[in-house]
């Protein structure tokens, strides 16, 4: 196991701690969203700061990062649309009543959740509220979005003739302990989830396979047939609070407060696989090109060999809790409550493991795992709940 060694650059142009971190679907740009009150936009060619998005009257608690445009939402109860080119605000989304937590950009809808215990629907393009979400008991943490065409037979679709205008469905987990689908168009409650006897922290989707996995502060990951409600699964094995979720090949792995990750197979339950080594809670997942990266409430980044559970790098300099990571060119990218985003050379752990995959390749019996998909954490909950796993 080898050291981090030293970032290559450390940029901490913010006044406080960074709460999200955001790439570009272009790799061109990051977003960072603080502490106080700004967002900040850095190019991944250069490290360098080529935005300072200001106009927030409170803390940044999420942002999202298109190629066009940036989101962040806030403490101050609003939303806001940016120019990524020139820094400009271009639309402020008003109507929530409390914290906004979290956003979901998805085709011309922006989704929000907030502590007002609503989740709203906007039009990208207007700053106009299209659809309000209401009948959770207690603020909403999380957000997924999917359309029925996806995981719906065209049967099923002729018995939701009310929603035949908009296939969209929002998915929405809370503090409630309870999951819900609601349709778009109708603001209707769809399903109710009922199972989690703690608060719902995360939530990941695999539409083409009609699941979704919700992790939660009762310890459990469970797993749900997104058309009929149906709970397919419990993964029971966490001793702490369920924070962040990444799913890659049918493989799900789960970050939790009890200092460990976990891998499970989801076609059996079974799991495979613990990641150990963490001093601290962990806050966020990142698989990529072969590599387990995780971000922990012990200041430190981690590169776990994802099949043998293998401690590969360990990456030091922080001071507080790793609220996000992403991953770019052969660059780790690391954000801290600390205010700094760091990052870091794994060209030789890439480079290592590209060959361990193909040796994995051409063994018999023996597949590759690749891709990955965004895990959803909420920061203001996971500063929280890390207290379960001491200091």
């Amino acid at each position: 196991m080898g050291s981090g060694g030293s970032a290559l650059k450390v940029c901490a142009e913010h006044q406080g701690g960074i709460n999200w971190l955001s790439l570009s679907p272009d790799g061109q740009r990051l977003l960072t969203g603080s502490e106080d009150g700004t967002a900040r936009l850095w190019s991944t060619a250069d490290s360098q700061c080529h935005g300072h998005l200001r106009g927030h009257e409170s803390y940044i608690t999420f942002c999202h990062l298109e190629n066009e445009a940036a989101f962040t939402c806030s403490a101050d109860h609003t939303i806001r649309k940016w120019d990524v080119r020139t820094g400009q605000c271009l639309a402020v989304y008003r109507g929530h009543t409390s914290i906004v937590n979290r956003i979901l950009v998805a085709k011309d809808y922006l989704f929000s959740g907030s502590y007002d215990r609503t989740a709203r629907c906007w039009s990208v393009d207007k700053e106009k509220q299209i659809q309000e979400f209401r009948g959770h008991r207690n603020c909403v943490l999380t957000l997924a979005h999917y359309s029925s065409k996806d995981v719906l037979e065209e049967e099923e679709e002729e018995e939701e003739e009310e929603e035949k205008v908009s296939r969209d469905l929002l998915v929405t987990g809370s503090t409630d302990c309870t999951v819900k689908v609601w349709w778009v168009s109708s603001g209707r409650c769809y399903q109710t989830l009922l199972g989690h006897t703690g608060a719902v922290l995360c939530l990941i989707l695999d539409a083409p396979n009609r699941e979704l996995f919700s992790g939660s502060t009762d310890y459990t990951i469970r797993t749900w047939n997104i058309v009929t409600g149906e709970q397919l699964k419990v993964f029971k094995e966490h001793q702490g609070s369920v924070i962040c979720l990444e799913l890659v090949n049918r493989h799900l792995y789960s970050g939790s407060a009890d200092r460990t990750v976990k891998c499970w197979l989801v076609d059996t339950g079974e799991r495979i696989q613990t990641y150990k080594a963490h001093k601290h809670s962990v806050s966020t997942l990142k698989y990529h090109a072969g590599i387990l990266f995780t971000g922990s409430g012990d200041a430190c980044a981690r590169a776990f060999n994802p099949r043998s559970g293998v401690l590969q790098k360990v990456f030091r300099g922080h001071k507080f809790i790793i609220n996000c990571i992403q991953v770019h060119n052969e660059l780790l990218y690391t954000a801290s409550h600390d205010g700094t985003l760091r990052i870091w050379d794994i060209r030789g752990i890439c480079k290592r493991n590209k060959r361990r995959l193909k040796k994995e390749r051409s063994a018999p019996g023996r597949g590759s795992q690749k891709g990955s998909l965004s895990r959803l954490f909420n920061n203001k909950v996971g500063c929280i709940v890390q207290q379960e796993s001491g200091d």
